[in-house]
């Protein structure tokens, strides 16, 4: 196969020559931005995240393999991937383990005042605090019930909290005390004491945590954002952080990255901000690696059988 790989394969260049020696024909480009390095009619497959938002899909007519080093699809023409009968594979469970601990200890930060304690530690001030919470015991929310959101689960689980799915499809899964379909969110938001977002984006999720969703939950409740900014309303989050109406926020996603240093979300209270930064760990590379040769593999199979 004639594949074309972008420098979102951060460990690419270690692997071009294994994939050479399994057959595969290999041009190698750095930013994805950039002028293509060959003919587009050449690419049988990519390797690649947001290539096709500088590049149109359309020009890559013998276009049959592609995998993402993303979790979510919304960089690609879906419509034109299922029109043309490409063969699609995402990053799924690559980056969750290092998401779901990020959200983990993004709600632990709040919750036991890191900030309070690292201000008194820089003024060499010895203070207690004496509104330290505890997470055992909370109701975990958990929307978007893929590989991020249910190693979310089972760690907050671990800290014998009780964890609640939301999700398109409801199924079966020890991972949460309860699965429930989106329409039943409303009724969980009220007694939510954190609520986690990992719901892929589409034209369903966009603006899915409104004004009136954050309306419903407590003032005691805890928000995390580690899906894709626009899945949250960020000003009306903004709001009810600043009128206490909100605990606390934990924001890895935004709807405008890098997010405008005159953002409110920067100064806003009890609001831990990131920049899209949660899916770093030292494992990651390992986990990519092995999911692109299997989803390689995988298609050359499929086309070998199909040949016969």
């Amino acid at each position: 196969m004639n594949l074309l790989i972008t420098g979102a394969w951060a460990d690419a260049k270690a692997h071009i020559g294994e994939l050479e020696a399994m057959g595969h024909s290999v041009v190698f480009m750095q930013q994805e931005k950039d002028e293509l390095p060959c003919d587009p009619d050449l690419v049988q497959g990519v390797i690649c995240n947001g290539l096709f938002l500088y590049h149109p899909i359309s020009e890559f007519e013998n276009l049959r393999f592609i995998q993402l080093t993303s979790a979510g699809f919304d960089r690609v023409d879906m419509d034109y991937v299922r029109a043309h009968g490409i063969k699609i594979h995402n990053a799924r469970g690559v980056y969750s383990i290092p998401m779901a601990e990020f959200a983990v200890s993004g709600v632990l930060q709040l919750y036991k005042q890191a900030r309070f304690f690292r201000e008194n530690q820089k003024e060499h001030r010895w203070e207690k605090h004496r509104g330290l919470m505890e997470l055992y015991g909370k109701n975990v929310t958990v929307v978007g019930c893929g590989s991020v959101g249910t190693e979310c689960a089972k760690r907050f689980s671990a800290f014998g909290c009780r964890v609640t799915g939301v999700d398109i499809a409801v199924r079966e899964d020890e991972a949460y005390e309860e699965m429930f379909p989106l329409e039943k969110l409303d009724e969980l938001l009220p007694r939510t004491d954190v609520l986690v977002l990992t719901v892929p984006l589409t034209p369903e999720t966009e603006q899915l945590i409104d004004r009136r969703r954050l309306g419903l939950m407590s003032s005691s409740a805890v928000v995390v954002n580690i899906s894709r900014g626009r899945v949250l309303d960020e000003a009306a989050l903004c709001e009810q952080l600043k009128d206490g109406r909100l605990a606390g926020a934990v924001l890895d996603v935004f709807a405008e990255e890098p997010l405008p240093e005159t953002s409110p979300i920067w100064d806003s209270p009890n609001l831990i901000a990131t920049p899209h930064n949660s899916f770093v760990g030292e494992g990651n590379g390992e986990r990519l690696a092995e999911r692109i040769y299997k989803g390689i593999t995988e298609f050359i199979g499929e086309q070998h059988h199909a040949a016969f």
